[in-house]
């Protein structure tokens, strides 16, 4: 392990555990930072942009911003960290704690009148005693490729990389030293900081206007304490403000809001598109190659995030999302021989589908993960159930509010058409496997809904459709699913047809009504998921594990074509909760082990309330953080369980 290694709190310094991050951001790009107050990953101006800082994927040529107490090496075994966020807002606050002395660092981007600047604000303030803090500043532009300059100003640095052409100021009333490397060179401040006293640090777009602010108010940097405020204030209102509309009150209501909260930083304001993460390589398993880039915004992820949405009152988000989707929707090529399917299964945050996948060789990877990938060739793969996400996110928002209009409607007919005629093709499924097409069952089960929604809102709205055609094909699809998707000697629907593999996507059969809960073929394949891993089922310790890669007999055992292993993958576990939950009409015997494996799996978000894609066998969390998935099946779950815990139905119908 390169970098600097002392620890605090027990963890290593130069590559903190993934959980050990906080996010902040201002629904254009966001940065991670650790429990110890260094950014060390964040991509600039936009969540898909190339990262400026990037350490956390290579602790010695990725760079970063650190503000930490100047002893803090020698006297690391004497401080202790805490980090939280300013209630019911995306601010962070990050503490070190040392016998006789205590400081705070705020972080945040701010949001002004709703709208985010591409600015960056760090407030270090004394809470007692007296402590020296340095500061070190070192981008190191486009993943550590791109040289910048660093130039002296009346209000700090100006920053400029090179060949990309970002113009950065960072401003400051700390004294600040500039020392060459062969990126460009990096800035230092070492400052004392008493009880009460603040030291404020801005990084901003220098073409990003201060005529937001009046200039005879602020004098910048002597009145930067005084702009800082502003900034703040007007950001805590914003994100308050805009929890207020939440109308989820029910026992798990702060870790909900916390994702609520999560989702609405992870969406790009100008286009209303929701990313699955805001970082890209972070590993599915220590040292594996399964490492992917997950800073763009998937059609299944984003519909899925719209009914979580939706479900806890924030209908104005989920309405911004129905317009992202209208424009791909109409984007939509059908005569083109070269392509599989009329949309992508994911597009950028601007909504283009160019996004190819390359390796970065000269990063050594989280904890030498390798490789480092940007991009993402999943976005060429024919992956069938993204028709019946896309489909069940516009029934749901046109019954909330969100009607649909004709236009549109001439747009989605002919999709929904698309899929009746070519339901029958193979893909690569859910978890966009690497080893070959196959019929898979949740592929299946998602032109089904695709259908069965088309049906749906075309009776709803009266809106003209081949009904006939539709009710026939949507049938038929049933009628094969429970033929070829049930195996009838192990009595469990598999993974694709013909197979023996568990997958726990089946779980989605109850929560989209494909199957009434109570079914028997529901309850015997909820029934081989919950075995014991090492007994040919999927759940381990309350996690649940997408499908087995390990365990059972050779025709049991999934595979998806990468090497290496994998941690339990949370939206199955939450997705398990709430299949128990809805099963619990038969048992109830399933709601006590639903509510159960809910308190536990809270039990494994971080410090902040914030969950990766997945969890290892250590507890640790895997795979890209904070992961978008996660957070909206955790609101799903929770506000189902919540309402048969409470005597009342869960339908969603």
């Amino acid at each position: 392990m390169s970098g600097q290694e002392y620890e605090i709190n027990g963890v290593c310094e130069a590559y903190p555990l993934i959980e050990n991050h906080g996010v902040i951001g201002n629904m254009l790009t966001s940065a991670l930072i650790s429990i110890h107050a260094d950014i060390n990953f964040m991509c600039w101006p936009h969540f898909d942009s190339p990262a400026m800082f990037c350490s956390l994927l290579d602790s010695e040529k990725g760079g970063h911003w650190r503000i930490a107490p100047e002893t803090l090496k020698s006297k690391c075994k004497q401080t202790k960290t805490k980090q939280s966020y300013w209630p019911d807002t995306n601010v962070l606050q990050s503490r070190f704690h040392l016998v006789e002395s205590v400081v705070s660092i705020v972080d945040y981007m701010p949001v002004v009148d709703g709208k985010g600047l591409k600015w960056l604000v760090r407030k270090v303030k004394g809470i007692r005693g007296k402590l020296e803090m340095k500061m070190t500043f070192k981008p190191t532009f486009n993943f550590a490729l791109d040289k910048h300059k660093m130039e002296k100003t009346e209000f700090g640095y100006n920053i400029q990389s090179e060949p990309t052409k970002i113009n950065l100021d960072l401003i400051s009333k700390a004294p600040m030293t500039f020392t060459n490397d062969k990126n460009g060179g990096f800035l230092e401040s070492i400052f004392t900081i008493k009880e009460n006293d603040v030291m404020v640090f801005i990084l901003k777009e220098s073409f990003d206007s201060m005529d937001l602010f009046p200039k005879h108010l602020y004098r910048v940097p002597e009145d930067i304490g005084k702009l800082e405020n502003e900034l703040f204030m007007g950001t805590i209102f914003y994100w308050q403000k805009w929890l207020e509309k939440c109308t989820y009150k029910g026992r798990w209501r702060e870790i909900v809001e916390r994702s609520a909260l999560c989702l609405k930083l992870m969406t790009f304001a100008p286009t209303g598109a929701i990313i699955a993460s805001p970082t890209c390589s972070l590993p599915e398993g220590l040292g594996g190659p399964r490492n992917w880039d997950y800073r763009y915004a998937w059609l299944r992820d984003s519909s899925f995030s719209v009914y979580g949405l939706i479900r806890i009152g924030f209908i104005e988000e989920a309405h911004a999302f129905m317009k992202w989707l209208e424009s791909r929707c109409a984007e939509a090529v059908y005569d083109d021989p070269n392509r599989s399917m009329p949309v992508r299964i994911m597009y950028s945050i601007h909504g283009d589908d160019k996004i190819p996948e390359y390796t970065l060789n000269h990063l050594s990877g989280y904890r030498d993960s390798k490789p480092v990938r940007v991009g993402n060739d999943a976005i060429n793969q024919v992956q069938m159930d993204i028709f019946g996400e896309f489909m069940d996110s516009i029934y749901l928002s046109n019954k909330y509010g969100s009607l649909v209009s004709y236009d549109f409607w001439l747009h989605i007919r002919k999709m929904v058409d698309w899929v009746a005629d070519n339901y029958q093709t193979k893909d690569e499924g859910i978890w966009e496997v690497r080893s070959g097409k196959q019929h898979f069952t949740y592929s299946k089960i998602m032109c089904w809904v695709a259908l069965d929604r088309g049906l749906r809102l075309a009776d709803r709205r009266s809106f003209p459709a081949p009904r006939d055609k539709w009710t026939k094909i949507r049938d038929t699809i049933y009628e094969e699913i429970q033929e070829k998707g049930f195996n009838k000697e192990i009595k469990t629907f598999t993974q694709f047809y013909g197979s023996k593999t568990l997958d726990a996507s089946t779980l989605i059969m109850s929560l989209v009504f494909f199957m009434a809960p109570s079914d028997p073929r529901n309850i015997a394949t909820l029934e081989a998921i919950l075995k014991p891993v090492e007994n040919g089922g999927l759940v381990a310790n309350s996690l649940v594990f997408r499908y087995n890669l390990t365990h059972g007999h050779d025709d049991h055992i999934a595979t998806d074509g990468l090497d290496g292993e994998e941690g339990t993958f949370n939206i199955c576990t939450f997705w398990l909760i709430e299949s128990l939950t809805r099963a619990s009409v038969v048992n109830k015997e399933y709601l006590v082990k639903a509510r159960l494996m809910f308190d536990e799996m809270l039990g494994y978000a971080n410090h902040l309330g914030l969950f990766s894609e997945e969890i290892g066998v250590g507890g640790e969390a895997l795979g890209n953080f904070p992961q978008a998935f996660t957070h909206l099946s955790l609101i799903s779950a929770a506000f189902n369980l919540d309402k048969v815990l409470s005597g009342k139905n869960s339908s969603n119908s």
